[in-house]
């Protein structure tokens, strides 16, 4: 699972494109994910080379914070389309491992 958080201007686009690089399959779907609207916070420091604000200056953005379920062999083209498609030098995401709830069923 991915786990990122994206100015809520630049969300739809960065869904697309991690849906086109093999996030999101479930099943006989695609393009599966969950967000949330939040705030983002951060101070750029010297040195850095901010999307949004000015250095030394706290700002506070729009963010989603975005969840899609990806195979483990989708990663690689999924972290490059991130980074492509992500506005932020540093990205907030996390990949995180998980296990397929159907397998303790059978």
């Amino acid at each position: 699972m991915l786990v990122v958080y994206v100015p809520a201007t630049h969300a739809a686009a960065l869904r697309t494109a991690l849906a086109a690089a093999g996030a999101g399959r479930i099943g006989s779907y695609d393009s599966c994910s969950f967000s949330t609207t939040g705030e983002g916070r951060f101070r750029p420091l010297p040195g850095s080379a901010p999307f949004l604000g000015s250095h030394g200056q706290l700002e506070t953005v729009a963010e989603e914070r975005f969840e899609v379920i990806l195979p483990e062999s989708a990663a690689p083209e999924v972290a490059k389309a991130l980074k492509e498609a992500h506005p932020y030098e540093t990205i907030a995401a996390h990949f995180v491992p998980v296990l397929d709830w159907k397998s303790f069923l059978e």
